[in-house]
């Protein structure tokens, strides 16, 4: 029985591979580039090998300051995530109570609301607890998410009864069946929600440059914004800046890139 051929898929994936890597190549090739050669007509294809605009992307911008902030605020807001999501799956999963399936329906109903719609209410949050220019303006809207709860929802429905059965009648309650009996059962599920986290706090920048306006304060994504001009912007500093602030994301995902396809993948498993 031959084999089906599998070459013309190989093909196109890699087309594909190679159409969305263009971008990051260019991003490359201008942050090594001179800002004359980088606002040629025609474009120069070829890098310029200016290794100083990594250095000056430091001396524009406060960089270790806001890449220490982004760290601050990228763990806290994962870690609050992590746990305060995997609660709220855990009860409407498992727990019994009136109206779960009603809170639940109503509670994903949020996903359908744009997040622009909860700036000015959070805005006003922030400045009567006077937390502007705080990370914890950064990290307190972010420490609880209907999509993570959802996700790990699903985790947990995947999960035989007999577990909160037998552990209930051995003396247990619930809290210590979620902590000592499930949580360690849904670990794919928490490093999908974790890693999905890390991604998405990590590139915020619409909240951030709301809140927080002093340089120190700011998170990389905001810091980096700051550095377009009015009428010119330094290019190969600016795409410098990217390089250095997207690298220990991209890092991360090549790393853990199985686990978070498999958690990602396995939400549709059980409704």
């Amino acid at each position: 029985m031959s084999k089906p051929r599998t070459w013309p898929a190989h093909v196109i994936l890699a087309a594909g591979a190679l159409v969305m890597l263009a971008p990051f190549a260019w991003q490359l090739i201008v942050s090594l580039q001179t800002l004359p050669d980088s606002l040629r007509v025609p474009p120069k294809f070829t890098p310029s090998w200016q290794w100083s605009n990594f250095v000056d992307v430091f001396r524009s911008v406060p960089l270790g300051r806001q890449f220490l902030n982004t760290v601050v605020v990228t763990a806290a807001v994962t870690a609050g995530q992590l746990l305060l999501c995997s609660l709220a799956a855990f009860a409407f999963a498992r727990l019994r109570f009136p109206g779960r399936g009603i809170l639940f329906m109503a509670f994903l109903a949020v996903l359908m609301v744009p997040g622009e719609l909860f700036l000015i209410p959070r805005y006003e949050i922030m400045t009567g607890l006077g937390w502007l220019n705080t990370l914890q303006a950064l990290i307190a809207p972010g420490v609880f998410g209907a999509f993570g709860t959802f996700l790990l929802r699903q985790f947990f429905m995947s999960l035989p009864k007999e577990l909160d059965e037998a552990a209930s009648i051995d003396g247990a309650n619930p809290w210590q069946i979620y902590w000592h009996i499930l949580l360690p059962l849904v670990r794919p599920g928490l490093l999908a929600l974790g890693l999905l986290t890390v991604m998405w706090s990590w590139s915020s920048l619409l909240w951030p440059l709301v809140v927080n306006t002093d340089p120190e304060m700011m998170t990389l994504s905001a810091g980096l914004a700051s550095l377009r001009g009015q009428f010119l912007t330094n290019y190969p500093i600016l795409f410098a800046g990217s390089i250095v602030a997207s690298l220990p994301v991209i890092v991360l995902f090549v790393v853990m890139q199985r686990q978070l396809i498999a958690g990602i993948a396995f939400t549709g498993s059980k409704g």
